[in-house]
């Protein structure tokens, strides 16, 4: 390779525009986890569960203002990774990053696992492994060209997204003002969502027991935060993504569950389907159904895609640091980092092993996104610490930010309490504890594996900067 074009491609490229940003920002918010695992939320909180989405939703907001701080405080930080390793020190670069790459491969497996599933609606006798194979391998290809080329990917598939829980709560809000009366006899109604039991139908613990899957329909929300070293104009444009969170939580989820429950009486929402497409069943709505079966199976494909994407930069900001292998740092004459990539779809292949030895898809489903909830709640208090520290040892930094988080370090500590009590509902439910028990052997993993690396002299090095710039800030 020519020097000149080998110095060019030892940075990403920034190419993608602020339709990008925002899209991928509402690609990472509406995830599987809504449309999939929503079913199972509904089934176990009742109506209660539209509260649930709302407290999740307005606790990310502030882990998301959090990143936009530190990543705008500093340009040079790729991703919140890079201002975990500034202001926590190495090890917290190396752990926020492999964890999120982790976070992102059993997100992956999640949708893998949720597209055999869907794809099952039409060819039920199609075994399983095979649409999950074919989703690594056209996720991987999607991804090979430009930046550019995965932004545009997902500028379409997060529009189809948006197009369709815009068209189900149009239909859903007809159906209700219309009394729509369903083949099963159930009427549309908005009083459906208290006349079985309240809002609370399955008491104060089945309310909490809302909180485990409903908190992975909120993993990636913080993908806009990968896209910084990529981002035209990030000073503009991060900022317009991360402010529209609450819009985009009231919006895609309460707006939509409430016509859901509205429509379909939360008993006879089955945790084994996605409630969107049982809507239009119910109704009588066979065709409509099957659209909207499309549209989940492309949200799952979305969210795959992002993971894909996300990891890959993550492996390759970890290689430039010499927290990977050096050869993941390299990247393709289109600025691509391929060998990262190639790491994530290798990974992603344990979904087609599991789809393929496992029984219920609900169960492999959960199993899976449990641990990404526990994985991603590691990375975003990781975010808030970073900021806790950031307040101290660099007020001047603060002082002088054009994009404060609003709250700051009364509401970091409001959220990371809030953390410790999704934890705990974790343990209220034995498939989600079994998931929590099991999540620690990743961070052991971690653990000895940063204790070899932190030996080698370029990590001693990197250590002895980090003390030095700690004591000069004292």
């Amino acid at each position: 390779m020519p020097e000149q074009t080998r110095a060019a491609s030892q940075h990403l490229s920034r190419q993608l525009a602020n339709r990008h940003i925002q899209l991928i920002a509402i690609g990472g918010a509406i995830g599987t986890g809504l449309f999939m695992g929503s079913g199972k939320t509904v089934s176990l909180a009742g109506p209660s569960v539209i509260f649930v989405y709302m407290i999740i939703g307005f606790m990310l907001f502030f882990v998301m203002r959090a990143m936009g701080e530190l990543l705008l405080s500093n340009l040079h930080y790729k991703s919140f990774a890079d201002f975990a390793a500034d202001l926590l020190g190495p090890w917290a670069g190396f752990f926020t990053g492999w964890t999120y790459w982790f976070c992102w491969i059993v997100t992956g497996v999640a949708d893998v696992v949720a597209i055999a599933g869907y794809v099952t609606y039409w060819w039920a006798d199609i075994p399983l492994w095979i649409p999950a194979l074919v989703t690594v391998v056209v996720l991987i290809t999607l991804n090979l060209p430009t930046v550019k080329a995965f932004g545009e990917t997902e500028f379409w598939f997060a529009m189809i997204k948006i197009i369709a829980i815009l068209a189900l709560i149009v239909v859903g809000l007809v159906m209700v003002f219309s009394h729509f009366t369903a083949p099963n006899g159930a009427v549309a109604s908005f009083e459906n969502l208290w006349n079985d039991g309240g809002f609370f139908p399955t008491g104060p613990m089945g309310f909490v027991a809302g909180f485990q899957i409903a908190t992975f329909a909120f993993v990636g929300i913080e993908l806009v935060g990968t896209t910084a070293a990529e981002a035209k104009d990030p000073e503009r444009n991060l900022p317009r993504a991360i402010n529209s969170i609450p819009v985009r939580v009231m919006l895609f989820y309460v707006a939509a569950l409430t016509v859901i429950i509205a429509v379909t009486p939360w008993r006879e929402i089955s945790p084994e389907r996605s409630p969107f497409v049982a809507m239009f069943s119910l109704a009588g709505l066979g065709i409509a159904a099957s659209v909207v079966n499309f549209v989940v199976l492309t949200s799952a494909a979305s969210s795959a895609n992002s993971g894909i994407y996300s990891t890959s930069r993550m492996v390759y900001g970890l290689a430039s640091e010499g927290d990977a292998p050096g050869r993941f740092a390299r990247l393709t004459s289109r600025r691509v980092p391929a060998n990262a990539l190639f790491l994530s779809g290798v990974f992603l292949l344990s979904g087609v092993v599991m789809v393929a030895v496992g029984d219920s898809i609900i169960e492999a489903f959960t199993l899976v996104t449990t641990i990404s909830s526990l994985c991603f709640m590691f990375v975003w208090t990781i975010i808030l610490s970073s900021y806790l520290v950031y307040r101290r040892r660099r007020p001047q930094r603060h002082a002088e930010s054009a994009f404060k988080m609003p709250g700051g370090v009364v509401m970091c500590w409001v959220v990371l309490a809030f953390f410790v009590f999704l934890v705990w509902a974790f343990t209220q439910k034995a498939d989600t504890l079994q998931a929590l028990l099991v999540t620690p052997v990743w961070f052991i993993v971690l653990g000895i594996a940063w204790a070899v690396l932190r030996k080698r002299p370029r990590h001693l090095a990197r250590e002895a900067a980090f003390r030095e710039e700690l004591k000069s800030s004292e």
